[in-house]
């Protein structure tokens, strides 16, 4: 039973379906990821994600760290195509609850024009993430994807 979850888990097929939405995905997800982990782009690095993630939403400094580490590793795991369809479904529920939580009250659109305060942005973008964390999950890796090559059998 074990090894059924597993093969369904990393089970894709040889296309590019796969390929081309977890990279579309996962490169525009990476400058988020550094932000948070390194401070590039005038990010905050963890110091600061986590104390806005703990002092301005509420959240409890476990979850902060689970979320941080849900978010940079769900997109280093979609760039490998390593366990793709559990990184995605990750990203999904985070971005569900990012929305919830931060960007719902703000209403549909993001903030363009910086017309809004600095931070304040719609969910527009984060149902764009949820549609293709939807997909990846019924695709898969795809080509050129970790999973691609646990799931061949040595036997090919």
């Amino acid at each position: 039973m074990t090894n059924e979850w597993f093969s369904l888990l990393i089970s894709t097929d040889d296309d590019w379906t796969g390929l081309v939405l977890r990279a579309a995905l996962g490169l525009v997800l990476f400058p988020h990821t550094v932000q948070k982990l390194f401070g590039w782009f005038d990010g905050p690095g963890i110091p600061g994600e986590i104390n806005f993630m703990t002092s301005k939403i509420g959240l409890p400094l476990a979850i902060a760290c689970l979320a941080i580490t849900v978010e940079c590793g769900g997109t280093l795991l979609l760039l490998l195509g390593c366990f793709t369809r559990l990184a995605a479904f990750a990203l999904f529920i985070q971005f569900v609850v990012i929305i919830r939580l931060v960007h719902y009250r703000n209403g549909f659109f993001m903030n363009w024009f910086s017309k809004m305060e600095k931070g304040r942005e719609g969910f527009e973008y984060h149902l764009l993430v949820l549609g293709l964390c939807t997909a990846i999950i019924l695709e898969g890796g795809g080509k050129f994807s970790v999973d691609l090559l646990l799931s061949v059998s040595p036997a090919h």
